[in-house]
């Protein structure tokens, strides 16, 4: 399934099972206006109901990921939409299949809540995260106050939220803001090889597992162990047996691959 963007503010490419959105106003460093905003949602929307697509890279161009909203566009007195809060927001969808952001440059204010819309999160040694709308009054609305303590811890996530502190791409892995690490240059083609290893393995097992784990926050432990149990249960009919059937023939032992 072919899909449009409506806008060269954002780019949407296809290789093979994984989905490439590229952010695209490198003079802004990739900053989003509304216009580019709304696209983002319809473009993560068209890759969650592709079924030929399995993974999602999240990248921008000119070496910048995404320095939030448009502050330029504010200034004139242009609202601008909640990108978590609001249905239609960007980062607002839970979606069924993983989006991985190749983070270089500045990943800040809204762009740093772009890249915790995201599952992981692959940062050149350069990148920067940072909460630097904290400088002009401007809050989160991206969901960055929710997926950041719960991803990093509440004091760091609190130092970051109130001194506007600059993270680097090395102390980002360290804290567990970013999942991987690559020198410059290299976030990009990293992150769309770890999209085409996702892809390879049996996907019914692998969103069941991410599912669980997005929607376990605020349920008791039974609880969560019956949701789990639940949403298991479709792989565990479809995957499970082929799998070990797989296993038990000698496919994937001693460290080989044994993927769908």
């Amino acid at each position: 399934m072919s899909f449009e963007t409506g806008t060269s503010k954002l780019l949407y490419e296809q290789d093979g099972p994984v989905a490439i959105i590229t952010i695209n106003r490198p003079e802004v460093r990739n900053a989003l206006d509304n216009e580019t905003a709304d696209a983002l949602t319809h473009a993560l929307r068209a890759f969650d109901q592709d079924d030929a697509l399995r993974c999602c890279v999240l990248t921008g161009t000119g070496g910048f990921f995404c320095a939030g909203a448009d502050l330029k566009a504010l200034a004139t007195g242009q609202d601008y939409r909640a990108w978590a809060g609001d249905p239609d927001g960007p980062c607002h969808d839970t979606l069924s299949k993983p989006v991985i952001a190749a983070v270089a440059g500045f990943a800040c204010a809204g762009g740093l809540g772009v890249a915790l819309r995201c599952d992981l999160r692959v940062a050149e040694e350069t990148a920067t995260f940072a909460v630097l709308s904290r400088r002009w009054g401007v809050p989160m609305s991206d969901g960055t106050t929710v997926r950041l303590p719960r991803l990093i811890g509440a004091g760091r996530a609190m130092d970051m939220l109130l001194t506007a502190r600059k993270i680097s791409g090395t102390e980002a892995l360290t804290i567990g803001l970013a999942d991987r690490l690559v020198p410059p240059g290299q976030a990009l083609a990293k992150a769309i090889e770890l999209a085409h290893e996702i892809a390879t393995f049996p996907q019914i097992a692998m969103r069941s597992d991410r599912l669980s784990t997005i929607k376990q926050w605020d349920l008791s432990l039974p609880d969560a162990f019956q949701q789990e149990l639940e949403l298991a249960a479709e792989a565990r009919r479809e995957e499970a047996q082929p799998g070990a059937e797989r296993f038990a023939a000698g496919d994937g032992r001693h460290g080989g691959k044994a993927n769908s």
